[in-house]
């Protein structure tokens, strides 16, 4: 079985995500496929060097990610330029590694995309996770952990689908608001539950 896990920017997925490792789950992150479809000298790298000119490179002549979001999160057609290269090369990445693990015997594939709904990427996984978190925590930790001005960060945060319309496409949420023994406690119950109750061949018991 594969889970998507998303949520929006800072809602704390990737804690999600690395209880759900501690559980035993195998994860694949989109945002690690992302960095590898931009790997120097990779098609997908070229191709934005090609759009965006070379002020995006690091002086190693790796991609320097911040200076690329500042530049598409500031111009919509930028941010949809930057999607039309990346996203289907992450795509066919995603669906080779998802489908070389589905050949192989898992308890539980959690597929972490923050834009999976963003991207239609749904068809991708078999149930939808999505993690929330209140809006003044995350305007609070995007702030803190990229150091972006307040404006900034809500400009990021209004690039996403809002909170709300992921939960309405949502198999199950988790609202990551209070502390992280919480979060983990909720974690673990929904992975016993995937993994016991909801597994082909398993029994309800």
């Amino acid at each position: 079985m594969i889970l998507g896990l998303t949520g929006g920017i800072a809602s704390g997925k990737s804690s999600v995500a690395d209880f759900f490792v501690g559980c035993g789950a195998t994860l694949v992150s989109a945002d690690l496929l992302a960095r590898e479809v931009v790997n120097p000298g990779s098609p997908t790298l070229a191709k934005l060097i090609e759009v965006f000119g070379e002020d995006i490179l690091t002086p190693s002549g790796s991609l320097n990610r911040e200076a690329l979001a500042q530049r598409a999160f500031a111009d919509p057609a930028a941010r949809r330029r930057l999607e039309s290269i990346t996203h289907p090369a992450i795509a066919h990445l995603a669906e080779c590694r998802l489908a070389a693990l589905k050949a192989a015997p898992h308890d539980l594939i959690v597929y972490e995309a923050p834009l999976l709904f963003e991207a239609g990427a749904e068809n991708r996984v078999d149930l939808v996770l999505v993690v929330v978190v209140d809006q003044a925590a995350q305007l609070a930790r995007l702030q803190q952990r990229n150091r972006l001005s307040a404006a900034e960060a809500r400009q990021r945060i209004a690039s996403q689908w809002p909170q709300a319309d992921k939960v309405q496409k949502a198999d199950f949420v988790i609202d990551n608001s209070g502390t992280l023994a919480q979060t983990r406690t909720m974690v673990e119950a929904l992975y016993h539950y995937l993994t016991r109750t909801m597994a082909p061949g398993r029994s309800n018991s």
